[in-house]
C-alpha cells in the first residue's frame, strides 16, 4: 500500500505507524508461499511472489496467488546472493491491493531474526530506507 493510500484511510503516514526499519531491496529478488491452516474451496493453495521491501517484522510481496487479508501463510524468501531460502514458517497477510500484499511475519526463531537483522543492516547502508 502506498504512504497516499494508507494516509486517505488511515489520516496518518506510513512513518507515523511504522514501528521498524524497513528497506527496499535494490532488485526484487523472488519468493514462494503457501496457506497455512484452513483451505477456502477453489484457493490456490501455494505460489510465487516478489518481494519489492523488507523489515524484520514483514515484507511487501507482489503475487497472483490467491490470498486476503487476514490470511496465514508461510514463505520461503531467498536473498540475492543466499545459497538456501529462509523460512517464514508463518505470516499473515495484512492488506492488498492488486496484487500487492504486506505481511507480518510471525514468531521467527532467533537465528532467522538476526538472519533477517542483518539483511536489513546490509540494505539501509547501501539502499533508500523507506521510513522508521
Amino acid at each position: 500500500m502506498e504512504d497516499l493510500d494508507l494516509k486517505a484511510i488511515t489520516g496518518q503516514n506510513t512513518s507515523q505507524l511504522r514501528k521498524h526499519l524497513r528497506v527496499r531491496v535494490p532488485a526484487p529478488f523472488p519468493c514462494s508461499l503457501a496457506r497455512v491452516g484452513v483451505i477456502r474451496k477453489g484457493a490456490v493453495e501455494q505460489g510465487l511472489g516478489i518481494i519489492f521491501d523488507v523489515s524484520t517484522k514483514g515484507a511487501r510481496v507482489m503475487t497472483e496467488a490467491v490470498i486476503t487479508p487476514g490470511d496465514r501463510i508461510a514463505m520461503n524468501l531467498r536473498f540475492p546472493d543466499q545459497t538456501t531460502a529462509t523460512v517464514i514458517e508463518a505470516a499473515t497477510v495484512r492488506w492488498g491491493k492488486e496484487y500487492t500484499y504486506g505481511v507480518e511475519f510471525e514468531g521467527l526463531s532467533p537465528a532467522v531474526n538476526k538472519y533477517l537483522q542483518s539483511v536489513i543492516t546490509h540494505l539501509s547502508q547501501s539502499g533508500p530506507v523507506l521510513t522508521a
